[in-house]
């Protein structure tokens, strides 16, 4: 699938992302995709560099900025959506990141991190899925006891899987694990929760726009 690169270059320029910087859009796009496709900040800079100076915390700063360009998912009917949730560390701390995937486009409605797994957490989290939903759609979980009772707060249908298409939301966590393994899945301790959320909803930008393009 090709990325809408023109199309991500104008709109940055239109919303003045980035204000007023001798750095080159395309280089600052790339920079940003270098980095979601697995490699180090530090070897994004490098790379850049050869073309244009570009520090690392630079890198950093364009990944987190240009998810302010990238679409949200739009609102409309959805036939099936497979939910989840997966562990990551902030320094020493467990958090849970939890992920509602479209079975039919592949692309993520919602990504969320909280300090902990509960029903409360799990119904708030559908309900922001919700959101990019025109109807109810059915929903696949696994055995997570937490999501009982959101579920049927929420009045919808839902079927238990293990495999089949809830696959989507395991390839979803499987590309996200990836990416995260290079930072041995913990986020800095200095890391604070809105930069690790920032961080996730970037990823999930990057992923949608491939995934629909």
């Amino acid at each position: 699938m090709e990325i809408p690169i023109q199309q991500l270059i104008e709109e940055i320029k239109a919303k003045k992302v980035f204000g007023r910087n001798k750095k080159r859009v395309e280089l600052k796009i790339l920079s940003a995709l270098l980095y979601f496709y697995g490699l180090s900040l530090r070897k994004t800079s490098k790379f850049i560099s050869l073309f244009q100076q570009i520090s690392h915390e630079s890198v950093r700063i364009y990944y987190h900025k240009i998810k302010g360009v990238l679409k949200p998912p739009e609102k409309k009917d959805r036939r099936l959506i497979a939910i989840d949730e997966t562990k990551l560390k902030l320094g020493d701390e467990q958090i849970f990141v939890w992920s509602a995937i479209d079975v039919d486009t592949k692309e993520c409605l919602f990504i969320w991190a909280t300090d902990g797994r509960s029903s409360f957490h799990a119904y708030v989290f559908l309900k922001e899925a919700l959101k990019y939903c025109e109807n109810k759609p059915e929903v696949i979980v696994d055995r997570g006891f937490w999501y009982k009772w959101a579920l049927q707060r929420l009045r919808l249908k839902c079927r238990h899987e293990t495999f089949g298409e809830r696959n989507a939301v395991e390839r979803f966590f499987s590309l996200l694990k990836r990416r995260t393994k290079r930072f041995f899945n913990r986020f800095l301790p200095r890391s604070s929760f809105e930069s690790v959320q920032s961080w996730l909803e970037s990823f999930m930008g990057f992923y949608n726009l491939e995934v629909l393009s």
